[in-house]
């Protein structure tokens, strides 16, 4: 299923291609999967406790640091700053156009981003008590602002790798958060 997704994206997820790849029928594989529907959710669902449980570099870096340095990493580790990221990013984003006509699958989408968002708010909380970033806009709404920048900034590097190579976005990130910072 892996493959069939990292060579042809959610929309070229079928039956017949993750059974060609397994060299089964597709019978065997609609024992498992009655729909394209079902092999889509399980495939996202699978990617979404790989995301959970991969290794997550920038923040393990900072280790026990909270607030702004915290914030940072977790915006970092979501970036295709390199080949994994990138393909899992690129199997996120192609998933969007499904989940968007799959009201299941939508809400499902949702409730990540929100679990990520909440993440993120209280990572700003922190910057905030620690005096790293100013009193403002509901941590909530920064997160909720945060996320949406570091997403378009994948979309960017997805489809234009070379203007937007893993120092670039590194450094906008940094510009970003500097940003919030100054106020």
């Amino acid at each position: 299923m892996w493959r069939v997704l990292a060579a042809r994206g959610v929309g070229g997820l079928t039956l017949r291609a993750v059974a060609g790849e397994m060299g089964a029928t597709t019978g065997l594989v609609t024992h498992y999967f009655p729909s394209k529907r079902a092999l889509v959710r399980h495939a996202l669902e699978v990617l979404d406790r790989r995301s959970a449980g991969r290794p997550r570099p920038a923040e393990e870096r900072v280790g026990q640091a909270s607030g702004l340095v915290r914030l940072r990493a977790v915006l970092l580790d979501v970036l295709p700053l390199d080949g994994p990221g990138a393909a899992n990013n690129r199997i996120w984003v192609g998933s969007w156009d499904v989940a968007l006509a799959d009201p299941e699958l939508a809400a499902e989408h949702a409730a990540r981003y929100r679990r990520a968002r909440e993440r993120m708010a209280g990572y700003v909380a922190e910057a905030r008590r620690a005096g790293e970033l100013p009193a403002g806009p509901d941590a909530g709404d920064v997160a909720a602002a945060a996320q949406s920048f570091v997403l378009g900034l994948v979309v960017q590097a997805l489809f234009a790798p070379e203007e937007f190579p893993p120092v670039r976005q590194v450094a906008l990130v940094d510009g970003y958060l500097a940003g919030l910072a100054a106020g």
